[in-house]
C-alpha cells in the first residue's frame, strides 16, 4: 500500500470512528466508546483515567487549549501510531522486549517499595521537632546581605584595609581590587543569604557586624576576605518553612533508608 493511501486509510478511520455523545450502540454493561480506531475502541472509562494520570500543569493547558475533546484527538492519534508500531512489528524486536522486562523490573521493584517501605513510615511530630533542633543552624534566623572584596595576598588585604578606615569606597576598591570574578562587577555584593551559608569563619565575622561596618580580616581558601554589611533583617516566614520542609524530607529519607535496610 502506498504511503498516501495508508494516509487515506487512516483519515478515514479517524472520521468515520471519531463518535462523542453515544453515537456508538453499547451494551447494557459496556463502558460508552467515544471513538473506533481502526475496530479499536476508546472508552470515556479509558479517557478519565488517562486524564487523571496528567499533572495538574498538564491538565490546565488542555483546559485552556480544547479541554478534554483535544486530549481525545491526541489519544486518537497515538492509538494509529501503536497500530503501525505493532504492524510494523516494532514491539518483537528482540531489542525492545529486552529493555521492556527492564522496565517491568524497575516497576515492580517500585511497587514492593511503596508496599514494604513507603506506606510505613511514619514522621511524628515529636520526632520532627526534634530534627528541626539538632539542625538548628540549617534554618535560617535572620537575612543577612553583604559584600565583600576578595584578595590573595595579606599585605594587599591590609593595603584595602588601611584604604576603608580612611574613608575608600568599598565597592569602587572591590571592582579594581577583588579577585572574585562573579561579585567584583556588582561592588562586591554578595546578594541576601542566609545563617551558615557561607562557611564558618565568613560567618563568624559577621556575627558583631551592623550594616555599614566593614569587618577585620578573614582568611578563606578563597584568600583574604573584607566583609561590609549592607543589610540584616529577621528571616522571612517563607525561608524559614522552606528550610524546616528540607529538613523534614532529609528526615523522611533516613527513615527510610532505615525501614529497606531492616527489610533488606
Amino acid at each position: 500500500m502506498t504511503t498516501s493511501k495508508r494516509i487515506g486509510r487512516w483519515a478515514f478511520a479517524v472520521v468515520l470512528a471519531f463518535v462523542l455523545g453515544g453515537g456508538c450502540a453499547q451494551g447494557p454493561e459496556e463502558p460508552a466508546a467515544l471513538a473506533i480506531v481502526n475496530g479499536k475502541p476508546i472508552t470515556e472509562t479509558e479517557l478519565e483515567f488517562r486524564w487523571s494520570e496528567l499533572p495538574d500543569a498538564t491538565q490546565a493547558h488542555y483546559r485552556q487549549n480544547g479541554g478534554k475533546r483535544k486530549f481525545l484527538d491526541e489519544l486518537i492519534s497515538r492509538e494509529l501510531l501503536l497500530q503501525e508500531a505493532h504492524r510494523r512489528g516494532l514491539d518483537q524486536a528482540p531489542a525492545f522486549r529486552e529493555r521492556l522486562e527492564r522496565l517491568k523490573e524497575r516497576l515492580v521493584l517500585d511497587e514492593l517499595m511503596r508496599d514494604a517501605i513507603k506506606a510505613k513510615v511514619d514522621l511524628t511530630q515529636d520526632e520532627l521537632e526534634s530534627y528541626y533542633s539538632a539542625h538548628a543552624s540549617a534554618i535560617p534566623d535572620e537575612d543577612i546581605r553583604a559584600a565583600h572584596i576578595v584578595v590573595a595576598s595579606l599585605s594587599e588585604a591590609k593595603y584595602l584595609k588601611k584604604q576603608l578606615d580612611t574613608g575608600a569606597d568599598f565597592g569602587k576598591l572591590a571592582q579594581k581590587f577583588s579577585i572574585d570574578a562573579a561579585t567584583r562587577s556588582k561592588n562586591g555584593d554578595l546578594g541576601v543569604y542566609h545563617k551558615g551559608g557561607l562557611g564558618a569563619d565568613f560567618n563568624a565575622a559577621l556575627v558583631s557586624l551592623k550594616p555599614g561596618m566593614v569587618s577585620d580580616l578573614v582568611k578563606t581558601d578563597a584568600g583574604y576576605h573584607l566583609i561590609r554589611m549592607i543589610s540584616r533583617s529577621p528571616a522571612d516566614a517563607q525561608s524559614v518553612q522552606a528550610a524546616r520542609d528540607r529538613l523534614r524530607q532529609e528526615l523522611y529519607a533516613e527513615k527510610q533508608q532505615k525501614r529497606f535496610e531492616e527489610f533488606l
